[in-house]
């Protein structure tokens, strides 16, 4: 019985063993069929490979051809045309003034008086002498009327009427005298009331009423005020010796900034603003150049209605420096960098991108750059895309209009 018993247990649990085996066969079926199944689902959800994207769009515009000039800019300061300081002429107490610090004044107005009543009375003395020396010329000239009768009847003697015709010559010589002093205490008593030279602005008063104003033409009369003229207003600036002598063999003998009193037409912008809108022209160079800075000087004139230029600004003024000639202008938006040179995308006929060198010049006042060298008026340049755009690449070209050509093409600017 117990060797009968231990038989059954050894078939037993090889039995059990091979029941676990059975049934992890049939778990990794399942599971290899399932990837099976997910792989060709996925296989069958693919699209097909794509194709090469396409070439990618740019905006292309032809140069506009302009006559155009060169120009130098140069800076500068404004100075009065006129300036005038107000100081008496006489001296004594001022009485009153006749103004507000800063107005604008005219010509002849009334800026200050000085007490008059000391010169009214010198006025007057002088007067009374002079009525006194007619009176006294009007009897030495009946005596001596009356001496030429006696001397030829010998009733006198020579000598008493050379006597009368002394007498009636210092008569005269009396008149003269007081009819100056009348004029000079006339003119004394107009002093006292001065009035603006010239038009423009003046300053503040430097003295108050009740000072004592010392006039007259020595170095120590008192300062009054100050006038400048405003309008029109020179713009003085300095220019190299180079550029000089490059204005002189420009004008071959015409007008132009070198030319003295020449009237070259030149135009000028505050530190302000952004564009060249004023114009002017020039009305002097100097005749000599600075040894200490090989510069020379120059001055323009502008007018200015409005008082807007002021002396002593700055301004940044622009002088033609080339005569007018054709030329091919495009955005400045189209110019690449390329260490020290410049350079623009064109498109050719094959529509493939093109790297071209060019020689820039000034930027005009609608923002199209001047190109002296490097381009020709039937190339296609990029104006819009640049980044998508490469040398050697092909593109899609999109025609853009160009900006419309007028002659002049403002006033440049230089490249920045």
């Amino acid at each position: 019985m117990k060797h009968a018993a231990a038989v059954p247990m050894h078939i037993s649990i090889n039995a059990t063993l091979l029941r676990s085996l059975r049934v992890n066969w049939r778990a990794v079926a399942r599971v290899l069929a399932a990837l099976a199944l997910a792989t060709l689902v996925v296989s069958c959800g693919e699209s097909p490979p794509k194709g090469p994207p396409p070439p990618p769009s740019v905006t292309v515009a032809k140069p506009v051809k302009r006559t155009v000039f060169d120009f130098d800019e140069y800076v500068g300061r404004f100075v009065a045309v006129n300036s005038v300081e107000v100081r008496a002429r006489v001296s004594g107490y001022l009485d009153s003034v006749h103004f507000k610090d800063g107005q604008t004044v005219k010509q002849g107005d009334l800026l200050f008086t000085i007490d008059k009543r000391t010169f009214q009375n010198a006025l007057d003395q002088a007067r009374a002498n002079l009525v006194q020396a007619k009176s006294n010329q009007a009897y030495t000239e009946s005596d001596f009327t009356r001496g030429q009768q006696l001397v030829r009847d010998k009733t006198i003697t020579d000598q008493t009427f050379e006597q009368r015709s002394q007498a009636y010559r210092n008569a005269q010589a009396g008149v003269s005298n007081n009819e100056a002093a009348v004029r000079q205490a006339e003119l004394d008593m107009e002093f006292t009331e001065l009035r603006a030279p010239i038009n423009g602005r003046i300053g503040d008063r430097r003295v108050s009423p009740g000072n004592l104003v010392t006039g007259g033409t020595a170095g120590n009369t008192t300062l009054l005020a100050t006038i400048v003229s405003t309008d029109p207003i020179r713009l003085e600036f300095t220019f190299d010796e180079a550029s000089y002598l490059r204005y002189e063999r420009l004008s071959k003998g015409d007008d132009d900034i070198a030319s003295r009193g020449a009237g070259t037409k030149v135009a000028l912008k505050l530190i302000d603003e952004n564009d060249f809108d004023h114009e002017g022209h020039m009305d002097f160079v100097d005749n000599v150049i600075d040894r200490t800075t090989g510069t020379i000087r120059g001055r323009a004139v502008f007018a200015n209605p409005k008082g807007v230029f002021t002396p002593g600004m700055f301004g940044r003024v622009r002088v033609p420096a080339s005569p007018p000639y054709e030329a091919l202008l495009v955005p400045n938006v189209a110019i690449g960098t390329e260490q020290a040179r410049k350079f623009v995308l064109t498109v050719n006929a094959e529509n493939t991108v093109v790297s071209k060198y060019v020689t820039p010049g000034q930027v005009t006042a609608d923002g199209l750059l001047v190109i002296k060298d490097g381009i020709g008026p039937d190339d296609r340049i990029i104006v819009n895309g640049l980044m998508r755009a490469r040398p050697g690449q092909k593109v899609t070209p999109q025609e853009q209009g160009a900006a419309p050509a007028a002659s002049g093409g403002g006033l440049p600017q230089k490249p920045k």
